[in-house]
């Protein structure tokens, strides 16, 4: 198989595509390709349709607050992501991964799901995070320069001695590591990693505890309605968070999008599999430009660009 990739031929380089998670929105997104391209303009009311409501509009003209709802987030990062796919021109992607919410605009690139489907269990997750997040308060931190092991170690400890929910959430790069649980076991946390030597241990502007035990309420209910969907065989492998491994069985994928719920983002160790795997250039479909450079503090040789 000869790629084309930035302007080289490379027979041997695979070419990953990545897709981002809560976070990375703001106000005007996805707006240049509605106005600009008219199947884009169709998916855009397509979802409108499915969610019962102008997403659109809250992504082109909202504001920041408006944004930040969970409800809207989630959808609305999806809904970018994958018209800015969809509306690339020959799109043969040789593995593809996504940042926690971006596993399902994932798994509409590699055909796993469709992009209704996807959506449809993307409200849902959404819906059932934010009710999980208002049965006990909760939040995350993010935990700078210190080891992943350190920094399990800590969140080990402080569980054990106080009875708190504390648990390592997010890998993100080395030496970034965001941490989830309850409000006083994470400050608790937040103190013992400074006092271990991390150069910053900082609580997020976060509505709940994602990718940690706190999300069991949400998982049930997704997991009832990943169940009820079709999944079908991929045409690539998606590397998972939960197992940061190719995984092209439908019924495994089902189970590892499930287990995510309370589970942690191993990005760090997908990203390291996938260039083991040989992925050498990665592009990032959707909005911000996060992945590319957490796949650069990973690994510094990758060829990587964006589409938005």
């Amino acid at each position: 198989m000869i790629l084309y990739i930035f302007g080289k031929m490379n027979d041997m380089s695979k070419h990953a595509y990545v897709f981002p998670g809560q976070g990375s929105q703001f106000s005007g997104m996805g707006k240049n390709l509605y106005e600009q391209n008219e199947a884009a303009k169709a998916l855009f009311e397509k979802a409108n349709e499915i969610l019962g409501f102008r997403i659109s509009d809250i992504m082109f003209e909202g504001t920041d607050e408006q944004l930040k709802q969970t409800n809207v987030t989630q959808p609305a990062v999806f809904i970018h992501s994958v018209i800015a796919y969809l509306t690339m021109p020959q799109v043969v992607p040789d593995m593809v991964a996504g940042h926690s919410l971006g596993e399902f605009s994932a798994l509409v690139a590699n055909k796993t799901l469709s992009f209704e489907d996807a959506l449809r269990l993307v409200s849902i997750r959404a819906k059932a995070m934010q009710a999980a997040c208002e049965i006990q308060p909760s939040t995350m931190a993010a935990v700078l320069a210190l080891a992943d092991e350190k920094v399990e170690e800590v969140c080990a400890s402080v569980s054990s001695e106080s009875g708190e929910v504390v648990v390592a959430a997010n890998y993100n790069c080395p030496g970034q590591l965001v941490i989830s649980g309850s409000i006083k076991g994470i400050e608790i946390a937040c103190e013992q990693m400074k006092a271990a030597g991390a150069k910053r241990a900082l609580v997020l502007p976060v509505g709940g505890a994602f990718h940690s035990p706190l999300m069991e309420p949400a998982k049930i209910e997704l997991a009832a309605a990943i169940k009820a969907t079709t999944f079908n065989t991929p045409i690539c492998p998606v590397y998972q968070n939960v197992v940061a491994k190719a995984v092209t069985n439908p019924a495994e994928i089902q189970e590892n999008l499930i287990a995510q719920l309370t589970g942690a983002v191993k990005w760090t160790q997908t990203v390291q599999t996938m260039v083991a795997d040989g992925a050498t250039a990665f592009t990032e479909v959707g909005p911000g430009k996060v992945l590319q450079g957490l796949v650069q503090k990973i690994y510094k040789e990758a060829v990587v660009d964006g589409v938005n």
